[in-house]
């Protein structure tokens, strides 16, 4: 079972609990990962947009951000990393999309805690077997589709 720090660092009335953002990173991590420890940061589009201009050359706020530990040996040797969301990136993508916001706040999660297990996906063929996994895990927990466009329904 993951143990998940929740750090809300913008006011939003309308954020998961901390015990959904819990739940759906354990569903991402079970079966690849008995253990973990993840920092989940929740932000506004200004701290979203530094970040990712910083660590992606990106000059705007994206969804998630991931940050994994990579080898952290004997001091923390269960921290898998830091996930960074931003909360209006995630408001306006779901209305945008047509997707009620708890899914998509669930499908960012699990995204997020997928990157830091190691899944990516740059090539098609990883994006095809991260978006299979996303589609599998968000369905287990009662989620539909992320990448289902909802005009096509």
């Amino acid at each position: 079972m993951p143990e998940l720090e929740v750090q809300r660092a913008v006011a939003a009335a309308d954020l998961p609990a901390d015990a959904d953002f819990r739940r759906w990173a354990e569903a991402a991590l079970r079966g690849r990962r008995e253990r973990a420890v993840i920092c989940l940061r929740i932000v506004d589009e200004e701290e979203g947009r530094q970040l990712n201009r910083q660590w992606r050359g990106r000059d705007h706020a994206t969804n998630v951000l991931s940050f994994p530990a990579g080898e952290v040996g004997e001091a923390a040797p269960d921290l898998l990393g830091d996930l960074v969301i931003c909360a209006p990136v995630v408001a306006r993508e779901a209305r945008e999309q047509g997707k009620s916001p708890e899914a998509h706040w669930a499908h960012l999660t699990v995204h997020g805690c997928l990157h830091l297990l190691g899944f990516d996906h740059q090539e098609p063929e990883e994006a095809e077997q991260m978006e299979t996994l996303e589609r599998e895990i968000l369905a287990r927990l009662g989620y539909p589709d992320p990448y289902q466009d909802p005009d096509r329904v």
